[in-house]
């Protein structure tokens, strides 16, 4: 970000997100009408859910890409929480069936944190052991989906699921 005193202009790093230790605290620090975006952040694509403005309901709503840079995908969520009056991120955080986190708990971590910080958002975690194995057998079980349908949506259907989870337990 570029801020302009006198002729020249200063770089400025932006402030570091918010992060919330659940998702009580995270939704009391948003506007009223305020929607929740929810991440599964996996290795090669990034599930993208949105809650309604009232945190009752959790719909999937695109899965995004990853490429080695995280750029266009931070622009494309970007896009979406303008859009969609997004005012905070909730990200599944995949903990080990031990509870402890591994390095892709931290990697998500990370990421959650360069997506808030760009955003300007607050964020919040929350387990999503199991998540993508539940959403993968119902789409199996009760969809009767073909492998390669299950593909293009258990992210983004993950992301619903991690984030209905939540919105449940308030």
């Amino acid at each position: 970000m570029a801020a302009q005193q006198g002729k020249h202009a200063v770089m400025t790093t932006p402030a570091r997100a918010q992060i919330y230790s659940n998702i009580r605290e995270l939704t009391a620090s948003m506007a009223k009408g305020q929607r929740l975006l929810g991440l599964d952040i996996g290795d090669k694509t990034v599930g993208v859910a949105i809650s309604d403005p009232l945190f009752i309901l959790a719909s999937p709503l695109k899965t995004v890409p990853r490429a080695k840079k995280l750029g266009p995908v931070i622009d494309d969520i970007a896009r979406l929480a303008e859009n969609e009056h997004v005012g905070g991120l909730l990200a599944g955080l995949p903990v080990s069936m031990d509870g402890t986190e591994g390095p892709r708990a931290q990697a998500t971590r990370d990421i959650t944190m360069e997506i808030a910080t760009r955003l300007g958002l607050p964020a919040a975690f929350w387990d999503e052991r199991l998540s993508t194995a539940a959403v993968e057998r119902f789409l199996v079980t009760e969809a009767d989906m073909t492998r390669k349908r299950r593909k293009d949506v258990v992210d983004k259907m993950a992301a619903a699921y991690i984030l209905q989870g939540a919105l449940d337990s308030l």
